[in-house]
């Protein structure tokens, strides 16, 4: 590996920091809530009490979490280089947000967060039954994140520092204007762009901040659902990933712009890759069933892994291999956490 010194903040995400309230629960619970399993969506009212039902369960834990942190965590995490990745987001004055910037500092990414006076740190309830995860965000002092903050030029530096950037489309209900700032940065600067179709909902209700930013990506993650929906959304009649990856792949680019490469994973099936005008197909590491403890954090792991490949200048092979591996890790344990050391080659 090259000297670290060159690596020193290569990769910045920006997103939602939420700290994950993780507890197992069982169908009633999901019942009571008005909750789907394998859903991800914003807190309602309804959901409220939620929060304080799962802290006084016996098998709760608090993990740093959202979406792009932890991507960003994951990514550090196979670098092993300190200061390889940056972060910025908002969270609140209070104890949750102390928790936060003690796990980022924790994990070695560098974070620079905007701490909001009034609201609190945003909390994800983490539903998990039968190792499959239902995700309810509160977004609270994430959804406070302001521009404002980003221009500031200690924060700027690590926009400018950075030869990557990742942000989560969850961010595109916070601060659409901040991920145009660093979109169109990357691209008059020739960097690499990459986001995330994140969820269901973002391609349906965000669709226009959605569509104002895309020419400007040159990597875009989803799932099979979201590439589904997002589909639907758009008329294309077509319910085939592959079909829909090339179409996203295919998408109008901004000037200055080569090609973009679409990325979808399929759960326990493999993950499609578009790029060319062509499509190819990678297995993923098979998990047996007894071993799987959680989904929590797959989709994010798998880009960590991915980008933690594609920053050292790696093929989209070994970045597909470095994104499978990590999804492998973080799914045999609770929540998006992961062993002291990884062991990828």
């Amino acid at each position: 590996m090259a000297a670290s010194s060159s690596y020193e903040g290569v990769l910045l995400g920006m997103g939602n920091p939420l700290l994950d309230i993780s507890a197992v629960v069982d169908e009633a619970f999901l019942t009571k809530y008005d909750v789907k399993l394998n859903n991800a969506i914003l807190a309602e009212d309804k959901h409220l009490p939620m929060y304080d039902e799962l802290s006084s369960k016996g098998n709760v834990e608090y993990i740093a979490g959202g979406a792009t942190q932890n991507s960003i965590r994951v990514a550090q995490w196979m670098l092993q280089i300190p200061g390889a990745t940056s972060y910025m987001g908002c969270i609140g004055k209070d104890k949750y947000g102390e928790e936060m910037k003690k796990n980022a500092q924790a994990a070695g990414v560098t974070a620079h967060y905007y701490e909001d006076e009034a609201a609190p740190t945003g909390t994800c309830a983490v539903c998990v039954v039968g190792g499959e995860r239902s995700l309810i965000a509160n977004l609270s002092a994430a959804n406070c994140y302001k521009s404002e903050h980003l221009k500031k030029p200690e924060n700027w530096a690590l926009v400018e520092k950075a030869k990557y950037i990742y942000i989560a489309g969850f961010f595109l209900t916070v601060s659409p204007d901040s991920i145009q700032l660093v979109a169109e940065h990357a691209a008059a600067n020739n960097k690499v762009f990459l986001m995330n179709l994140s969820a269901p909902f973002i391609c349906e209700f965000f669709r226009d901040a959605q569509e104002k930013v895309l020419p400007y990506v040159d990597y875009i993650f989803g799932n099979e659902t979201e590439a589904r929906i997002f589909s639907k959304v758009r008329g294309w009649e077509t319910e085939n990933v592959e079909e829909i990856a090339l179409k996203i792949s295919q998408l109008p680019l901004a000037e200055g712009k080569q090609k973009r490469i679409a990325v979808i994973t399929q759960g326990a099936d493999p993950v499609v890759v578009a790029e060319d005008g062509k499509v190819k197909t990678f297995p993923v590491i098979l998990l047996p069933k007894e071993k799987l403890v959680d989904t929590n954090g797959a989709g994010d792991a798998f880009v960590g892994g991915f980008l933690s490949q594609l920053v050292q200048g790696k093929s989209i092979e070994d970045s597909v291999k470095g994104g499978c591996y990590g999804a492998n890790v973080i799914i045999q344990r609770s929540g998006c956490t992961y062993p002291e050391k990884p062991d990828f080659n």
